[in-house]
């Protein structure tokens, strides 16, 4: 019977544990998907206004549907040659000179975004609650806008890519523990620290927003903490303990020990006859107090 309940808890257990994992990737395959056709939507209006206003190195609005209200899209068609000469700085992004598109293309656009208010409908991280829009860029290959789909999709790759938030909001007021968020491919979620001016830094095109931890995560954050100095002071102070323990034993050992020993040497010695001393000069010596055997003269009858 205890061999059986262990096997149901065991197999309990796994069935949770599968259960949890299908969740987080079902959970983050769907934001991916939906953050994914969200880009192929707004690609594809990036595209329509490119075709009706076809201007190279200049930043242009994009229409969008009324179920899009407040989501502000914007599209620049560049030159490759003009772009790793001069860089470019548009909306809330920085990307220096000297960076090329890959795969190369001669010209390609950048799609920019901003979801405003709607971010937290497609984007969201455990634990942490949105304290600024998601804002992201895309760019695509541009050769022939027709055919701008995602077989056109770029990677805009530079360490010094930079992120400027103009406007950072928690909703409870508290901006400690801030950190700048990049939505990866495949639901992938980056952290890191915000520098100076609510800026963030990136080495790649993508999503992005500064997140604050929630209450109950940081009290859990809190309870963790303390319990883990709790923990550490009680292993510290078992351990003072152990250590006088062990030496009190070791001591009253050595003590037994040679308590032992002087009884043993105290019985041998009343065994024995005990001797009177004398001083022979400077020396203190044993010697008999008395003659056990008697000297006596041997004589013949026969003489």
């Amino acid at each position: 019977m205890f061999l059986m309940g262990c096997k149901d808890n065991l197999h309990f257990l796994i069935n949770t544990i599968i259960f949890l994992l299908f969740t987080i990737i079902v959970h983050a395959s769907s934001i991916y998907n939906n953050s994914s056709s969200l880009d192929a939507t707004f690609r594809d209006f990036a595209a329509k206004t490119l075709t009706e206003k076809s201007v190279t190195g200049t930043l242009l609005n994009v229409s969008l549907p009324t179920n899009f209200s407040g989501i502000q899209v914007t599209v620049i068609r560049l030159r490759s040659a003009t772009f790793w000469a001069k860089g470019t700085n548009f909306s809330s992004f920085y990307i220096p000179p000297g960076v090329l598109p890959f795969p190369f293309a001669k010209r390609f656009v950048i799609v920019y975004q901003d979801l405003g208010k709607l971010s937290d409908q497609f984007y969201n991280v455990p634990g942490y609650s949105l304290a600024a829009p998601v804002i992201g860029f895309m760019a695509y290959d541009a050769t022939n806008l027709s055919v701008l789909g995602n077989d056109t999709k770029l990677n805009v790759i530079n360490h010094q890519i930079l992120v400027q938030f103009s406007e950072i909001t928690p909703k409870d007021g508290n901006f400690s523990g801030l950190k700048c968020v990049k939505f990866g491919e495949g639901g992938l979620i980056q952290l890191s620290n915000i520098g100076d001016g609510n800026k963030c830094s990136s080495g790649s095109n993508g999503h992005f927003s500064v997140v604050v931890p929630d209450e109950e995560e940081v009290g859990s954050r809190k309870k963790k903490r303390i319990s883990k100095r709790r923990k550490s002071i009680i292993v510290i102070v078992s351990c003072c303990v152990g250590v006088i323990l062990v030496v009190m034993i070791l001591v009253s050992i050595y003590q037994l020990i040679r308590q032992n020993k002087i009884r043993k040497m105290e019985g041998e010695s009343e065994k024995g006859e005990a001797f009177d001393t004398t001083w022979v000069g400077a020396s203190k010596m044993p010697c008999a107090s008395m003659v056990r055997t008697q000297p006596v003269l041997e004589h013949d009858e026969n003489i």
